[in-house]
């Protein structure tokens, strides 16, 4: 008996046909032409990481959507970004790098989540970090959205806006109004833009959180105006942690130090909806729409 087999691959996996693959190749060539304009410098990891090492900060969801497997002793895993790669890579090799490392990576990464428009199980990362031995001045967090927008101009996909938020901002306000678990509220409001506020507030009430709790949070998340309007308001509200203040300092100076890269305010906002949902966000944090297709988010990350 012949067995048949029909061609076909996996959901959420990706080919192109040769169009496709020569615009994709196109699209790739500008970005990693400009990273390297920006001084940036090539790097590349494996495919497979030990478990332990991909599991180590990328909390709880991380888990449930990595591809894990054993083979012989050895507990492994198809690496689902190119950051915890990259902490991996600067840690087994900080003694033969030159600090600050600029590196820029373009790779494969994997993720076992449902499939469905925009979210893919196999898809390209473009990451850039700047990795310092020390502290790194607050202007190399400015100098991303800049990079950002000098990309998101030559791709000439159409207006486009690069939102910027901080984690310290909104850990030390959930500190400051809740005794839940921040991690929890931060994935949670991660997800606004997906399953919409009423969701939101079910999934807040569920981790613990008090109406009263919720309605602050939710009016907290929704301080809109001029970035200069958001950051005055912020500061009205008098919030004493510090963690929150050291946040409301960075941002202040990311935005005014991004003008100085002459992006325009046009193409950059103050949103604190930004959230990310991953344990190793700390810092500043960045997402980049088109604007003519707000739910096509691009996330331009900084930690």
């Amino acid at each position: 008996m012949i067995n048949i087999v029909k061609p076909s691959i996996l959901p959420g996996f990706m080919e192109l046909l040769p169009r496709e693959q020569i615009e994709f190749n196109r699209i790739r060539d500008i970005i990693k032409e400009t990273y390297e304009m920006y001084g940036f410098i090539p790097v590349d990891t494996p495919l497979i990481e030990k478990s332990e090492v991909l599991l180590a900060k990328g909390g709880g969801e991380t888990e449930k959507q990595i591809y894990r497997f054993t083979k012989g002793d050895t507990d492994m895993s198809l690496r689902f970004d190119l950051t915890v790669p990259l902490a991996r890579y600067v840690a087994l090799h900080a003694n033969e790098l030159n600090f600050p490392f600029r590196r820029y990576h373009i790779g494969k990464v994997y993720r076992g989540e449902r499939n469905q428009r925009g979210r893919f199980r196999e898809f390209y990362q473009c990451d850039i970090d700047i990795i310092g031995n020390g502290e790194l001045s607050i202007i190399n967090d400015a100098e991303i959205p800049s990079i950002i927008y000098s990309i998101f101009k030559k791709l000439d996909f159409g207006p486009f806006t690069i939102k910027i938020n901080n984690r310290k901002i909104l850990n030390g306000f959930f500190s400051e109004v809740t005794k839940s678990d921040k991690g929890a509220i931060l994935r949670t409001i991660d997800k606004l833009e997906k399953i919409g506020e009423t969701k939101v507030k079910e999934e807040l009430k569920y981790i613990g959180a008090s109406d009263s709790e919720i309605s602050r949070i939710l009016e907290f998340i929704s301080i809109k105006g001029s970035n200069d309007q958001v950051i005055d308001s912020l500061k009205r509200l008098n919030i004493g942690d510090e963690e929150f203040n050291k946040g409301l300092e960075e941002l202040s100076l990311v935005s005014h130090y991004i003008k100085d890269f002459n992006v325009p305010e046009e193409n950059f906002k103050i949103d604190l909806t930004i959230a990310r949902g991953l344990d190793y966000y700390t810092g500043t944090i960045y997402e980049t729409t088109l604007n003519e297709f707000p739910r096509d988010r691009l996330s331009m990350l900084w930690r």
